[in-house]
């Protein structure tokens, strides 16, 4: 009962953190670390839970771009998120290969959600100086790609925030067009990203040893969370800056800091 009440717990914490720009894994390890460690799978897979929930809410706009390709603004959409995806796979690829895994530790989450938080306020600050758009640009979608890269190196950065924030200094400052963006990139993105952990965990023969259970409650748990996450963000975003999520970055780095 204990793990199920703590399987659940996490995939609650996922549902929420994958589209703030708070760092959903940087939680999760923050969440283990009490909770105990869970499998890279687990961690990955859970997130994709989050990705269904977001492709649920975007479902309408997939779907026309889907249908209606051959129209110049949708393929033009379309090509920008594929430059921003592949990217995003060939340097989230090349870290991998490079040996870069999640840390054991929570100081350099800590310290990725600090300095996030001072990035939001520059961020915020830049934007507020200038009139909204919703265009997405070639280096837009190019920035985004490398930020999301960053954010997959440096846990506690939030690849929702690394995205969302490129994109805005990009040009993009419209926040929910932003948003958009980033969201329909993390759907191709987290999917790969589940696909390549569980091919890897296939050939090294851990799929035995994998606790399928709990990593299906999770991910049930984080898909319907995420849903009313990502559509109250949605609406809260029309009308407010992210500067609050800023504070409690930093806030929540500073404990960290302080008392783990």
């Amino acid at each position: 009962m204990e793990n199920l009440l703590q399987v659940i717990l996490l995939g609650i914490i996922e549902g929420v953190t994958e589209f703030l720009p708070i760092s959903s894994t940087g939680h999760l390890l923050i969440a283990q670390h009490w909770l105990g460690r869970r499998s890279d799978l687990f961690t990955v897979a859970i997130q994709s839970g989050a990705i269904l929930a977001v492709t649920l809410v975007y479902w309408r706009r997939l779907l026309d771009m889907a249908l209606g390709f051959m129209r110049p603004e949708n393929r033009d959409y379309l090509l920008k998120l594929f430059v921003a995806l592949m990217i995003t796979v060939v340097g989230g690829l090349g870290a991998r290969l490079a040996g870069v895994e999640l840390p054991e530790s929570v100081y350099p989450v800590a310290a990725a959600l600090i300095i996030g938080g001072f990035v939001i306020f520059a961020v915020e600050s830049y934007v507020s100086k200038r009139e909204p758009n919703t265009a997405i640009s070639w280096g837009a979608a190019a920035w985004v790609g490398v930020a999301q890269v960053i954010a997959a190196v440096f846990p506690g950065t939030s690849r929702s925030a690394a995205a969302l924030f490129a994109a805005m200094l990009a040009g993009t400052t419209s926040r929910p067009a932003a948003a958009e963006f980033a969201f329909l990139l993390a759907i191709p993105t987290m999917f790969a990203a589940t696909a390549y952990q569980f091919l890897e965990l296939y050939l090294e023969g851990g799929l035995a040893t994998e606790h399928w259970g709990d990593l299906g409650v999770a991910f049930v748990v984080s898909t319907i969370v995420g849903f009313i996450a990502v559509k109250w963000l949605l609406r809260y975003i029309q009308s407010h800056s992210y500067v609050p999520f800023a504070w409690y970055r930093i806030a929540l780095g500073l404990l960290l800091i302080a008392f783990v």
